[in-house]
């Protein structure tokens, strides 16, 4: 499997985590929105279900794949406490991206990538997916929308005149 859009998924969202935390501005999120904080928290979160499906996976356990506790508001802010913030949040994703595209990539067969794994996707309380997947698509849903989506979702958090030159 080609990781290198997943690479490049994890090179934009923490460019444009960097830029938000070295824009000196102190974006305040609109209301029923996260702060950069929280975002990366969730991330970390997803990074870390996915670890554990990919984990699974390569040692031939059964394994389920559940994203509700990467929006639970008291574990994303423990997860904030724990690494020390905005800059421990971003080493964490970091690694965390280096083990799933080393993982994701020359780890896995064909056969493990396509192990179909139970999964339970959920956005703002909405059920998006309720049914199992493989296992591959749940690491390129993270280069195609998961990585991407927070990428933007952090650059909004700019002042309108810095977003003109911070879009990934």
């Amino acid at each position: 499997m080609d990781t290198t859009p997943l690479r490049d998924g994890y090179r934009t969202l923490l460019e444009a985590a960097a830029t938000v935390a070295d824009s000196g501005a102190s974006p305040v999120p609109p209301p029923g929105e996260w702060s950069a904080d929280q975002i990366l928290a969730h991330v970390s979160l997803i990074n870390a279900a996915t670890i554990v499906a990919v984990s699974a996976v390569a040692s031939g356990t059964h394994t389920t794949y559940d994203n509700r506790i990467a929006q639970d508001t008291w574990t994303i802010e423990h997860l904030i406490t724990l690494t020390g913030g905005n800059a421990g949040l971003r080493e964490r994703i970091r690694v965390q991206g280096e083990a799933l595209c080393a993982l994701g990539g020359p780890t896995l067969s064909d056969t493990e990538l396509d192990t179909l794994v139970p999964s339970r996707l959920l956005s703002n309380g909405t059920v998006l997916l309720d049914a199992p997947v493989p296992l591959r698509d749940l690491i390129t849903g993270l280069a195609d929308v998961e990585l991407p989506g927070h990428a933007e979702q952090l650059l909004a958090l700019l002042p309108e005149s810095v977003q003109a030159n911070a879009t990934p």
